[in-house]
């Protein structure tokens, strides 16, 4: 059976301190709470500063047993001019503690500049850096991209070959890529609207828990325009990994917990 995971980005937000973390609940327990009513969360804070081990170490004891991590990495792993050279940096990250979340670590989401263009040879290059595994555990890897020049069916094909997912972000300002390339699916929706309560119409929501059943299901999203042939269908689905990010913030807790209740 393919597994669904359902979640935010971060669990530190003062926002949510007024309508989503129960009224005096300690900081210190933010994660605990948040981690049982969502099914994953994507850290962002190591996008910025590497962490300890014993900081996932901690974190990994703070939640339910099913619960996964994605993981950002670290901004000079793929904020750079030549992404050939990056294979130091790279090592740098995965070994910076990541191995203490056991099972309880998900993807690892490799961000790139909006002014990061395709240049095949050089991308190629980054994604042989990408280890399959940390000492037991098999790593899973996804790549966002924001520049235009990825949306051709040769980055497909690339993404495809080294089954590294590409990730398909709902923004107002980056393209969306739905083209399933791994044996995941990774989404980012980055579209909550402060005016609704449970961020996005009800009908948008319905519209993604169809698309999430049907991955998970071994079946294509026709809706979603693809930049390339997709692969031979195989019986067994995608494992889903979706995360309400940016957009209105503050009500991206509600927005998880709303598609989770659609797809019990």
């Amino acid at each position: 059976m393919a597994k669904i995971y359902v979640g935010i980005g971060g669990w530190t937000y003062a926002p949510w301190r007024d309508n989503f973390y129960p009224r005096g609940l300690k900081q210190a327990d933010e994660l605990s709470f948040a981690s049982r009513h969502v099914s994953t969360i994507e850290v962002n804070g190591t996008f910025y500063r590497t962490q300890s081990p014993e900081s996932f170490r901690r974190w990994a004891e703070e939640v339910p047993k099913d619960f996964v991590f994605s993981i950002k990495a670290h901004r000079l792993t793929t904020h750079r001019k030549v992404l050939a050279e990056s294979a130091p940096a790279v090592t740098r990250f995965i070994d910076s503690g990541l191995a203490e979340l056991g099972k309880k670590l998900g993807p690892i989401l490799w961000q790139f500049a909006p002014t990061k263009k395709f240049e095949p040879e050089d991308f190629e290059a980054f994604l042989s850096c990408l280890p399959p595994k940390l000492d037991s555990l098999k790593l899973r890897h996804v790549v966002e991209v924001r520049h235009e020049s990825f949306c051709n069916e040769d980055f497909v094909a690339l993404a495809r070959r080294h089954k590294v997912a590409i990730c398909l972000a709902l923004s107002d300002k980056y393209p969306l890529i739905a083209d399933p390339t791994a044996d995941f699916v990774y989404a980012r929706l980055q579209t909550s609207q402060a005016k609704e309560q449970q961020g996005y119409p009800k009908k948008e929501l319905d519209r993604w828990a169809g698309y999430v059943k049907q991955w998970s299901g071994g079946k294509a999203v026709a809706e979603l325009p693809l930049l390339a042939k997709p692969p031979a269908a195989k019986a067994k689905g995608l494992d889903c990994f979706l995360y309400f990010i940016a957009g209105a913030k503050e009500r991206n807790p509600a927005a998880a917990m709303a598609l989770m209740e659609r797809l019990k």
